[in-house]
């Protein structure tokens, strides 16, 4: 048996430095990643991740890049240790994020990485700055990532959502309006979103109670008519009076008459 000499190729999952370097750059990258994973919760064909090295050409592990949000159109979801764009059918991450912390430099952010998401065929790119309270766009055309020139009221192409600065702070709005939460916030909304929906059952069920409770006391109320009617025949009056008097159909008092 022949063995081949070529050696494996290794492309690292991690480069062992901290997902985020402070409380505010993670809450927005799980914020971010979180609603858009359950903005296409129903799409099996857009994967979303954050954090996760992407290798854009195979036998070079040493070109790679981890977006802290990135969203790949047209792959399956699913667990990856790496996003390697040859197995992926050679499909790029078309949106990426990046939230700036203190250590990177704009010069890391607008120069090299915006560089390399351009050569290797990123649609759009978007950069906030929590610090600062700045919020800057990319988008491609042809082989270029053109700045974006007002980020605010801006809306995805791709993703279809919609970006606002307010007190410098970023805030992402889906179609529907909804915008997107942390996960304290969504808590928040599943709890009143189940309020609300224990409220309409209960509702529900008192409004059917009081339905019940109104045609079984007609019911009662027309009985004791009919049980009032051999009495007043006993009385010697007619069907056409009993009828007037307990305001029913004459058929109705005559049927019970002959019964």
């Amino acid at each position: 048996m022949t063995l081949s000499s070529t050696p494996q190729i290794i492309y690292p999952e991690s480069d062992g430095q901290p997902l985020a370097d402070n409380t505010i750059q993670f809450r927005l990258i799980v914020t971010i990643q979180g609603g858009l994973d359950a903005f296409y919760k129903d799409n099996p064909n857009v994967f979303v991740a954050g954090d996760l090295f992407w290798y854009p050409v195979e036998g070079e592990p040493w070109v790679r890049i981890a977006p802290d949000v990135m969203v790949a159109m047209g792959r399956p979801k699913g667990d990856r240790r790496s996003y390697k764009q040859w197995v992926e059918g050679n499909i790029a991450p078309q949106v990426v994020f990046e939230i700036a912390s203190k250590s990177n430099s704009l010069t890391e952010l607008e120069g090299t990485k915006r560089l390399f998401y351009e050569r290797y065929g990123v649609e759009e790119y978007y950069l906030f700055d929590p610090d600062r309270g700045t919020l800057k766009g990319w988008l491609r055309s042809a082989d270029v990532l053109n700045p974006i020139p007002t980020m605010p009221g801006w809306v995805s192409p791709c993703l279809g959502i919609r970006f606002e600065l307010k007190d410098k702070e970023l805030h992402l709005y889906r179609p529907d309006g909804e915008s997107f939460a942390t996960y304290l916030e969504m808590v928040a909304r599943t709890e009143r979103a189940e309020l609300a929906k224990e409220r309409e059952r209960l509702a529900k069920e008192r409004t059917q109670a009081e339905q019940a409770q109104a045609e079984q006391a007609q019911a009662q109320a027309e009985q004791a008519q009919r049980d009032a009617i051999p009495k007043l025949l006993a009385m010697g009056l007619s069907v056409e009076q009993i009828a007037q008097v307990l305001s029913l159909p004459v058929e109705v008092v005559r049927d019970v008459a002959q019964s």
